[in-house]
């Protein structure tokens, strides 16, 4: 298989310039699927730390990286929304944000909200034992002994051993940033959900910042706090 994918036909959530070069690097299997990036393009395309895939792999054999806590060691590993890139060498730490464009971009944060990352649940079922597995948007699972959560509420997690340390529920008031579609980047307050019938999908109208309305569906949105969009720390 090839390592390389053409710029044209990446996902708009990729930072790249697509008309420079016919191809960029192809991410590996891993965390939030197709839409993840590698590593690499961060580091040499967003960043500038790097000039080159070569040196992208140095930087990182270097143990000089981390995503959400762990030490990477290898430079296509996939990001997305949400992760935490720490580069403690520099005192430097990020998290992956969308922009108004829809494209992934990096908000820096303090070292403190680089302890813990931000997860929208997509999935909950019962599994033997009587506990309840949670499915997060960057495919991670977990374990709970709660029925308090629901698909499309958000959790914090600590990156050291994932411990839940903060809950938002998806609810008419709560906080939330439009991650995809015409609205993306823009964050706001749910001010209303309307449930549609059949296979449709339920509209959300949100209040920004600046006190104007917008609706998009509700798969696009993802609830958030205040300190998270501060870059203090989210718990």
């Amino acid at each position: 298989m090839t390592n390389h994918q053409k710029r044209l036909s990446v996902p708009k959530a990729w930072p790249v310039d697509r008309k420079t070069d016919t191809f960029t690097v192809k991410a590996d299997a891993g965390p939030h699927g197709e839409s993840g990036v590698p590593l690499v393009i961060v580091l040499r395309d967003v960043l500038g730390y790097v000039d080159s895939t070569k040196e992208a792999r140095y930087a990182i054999s270097e143990g000089n990286v981390k995503v959400n806590g762990d030490e990477i060691q290898d430079e296509g590993r996939p990001v997305g929304m949400f992760d935490i890139l720490q580069f403690e060498e520099r005192d430097e730490y990020y998290r992956i944000f969308p922009d108004e464009g829809g494209r992934l971009s990096l908000t820096p944060i303090d070292a403190d909200a680089a302890a813990s990352k931000l997860g929208r649940i997509v999935g909950k079922r019962h599994v033997p034992g009587g506990n309840t597995q949670l499915t997060l948007h960057d495919g991670q699972t977990l374990l709970v002994d709660s029925e308090g959560y629901s698909p499309k509420d958000s959790l914090v997690l600590q990156n050291d051993n994932n411990e839940i340390v903060a809950h938002f529920p998806y609810e008419e008031g709560a906080l939330v940033t439009s991650v995809e579609g015409a609205h993306a980047g823009r964050i706001g307050e749910i001010i209303n959900i309307e449930v549609t019938s059949g296979s449709a999908d339920n509209i959300v109208v949100v209040e920004d910042l600046d006190g104007e309305r917008f609706e998009t569906i509700e798969e696009y949105v993802v609830v958030i706090d205040e300190n998270f969009i501060e870059g203090g720390d989210d718990a």
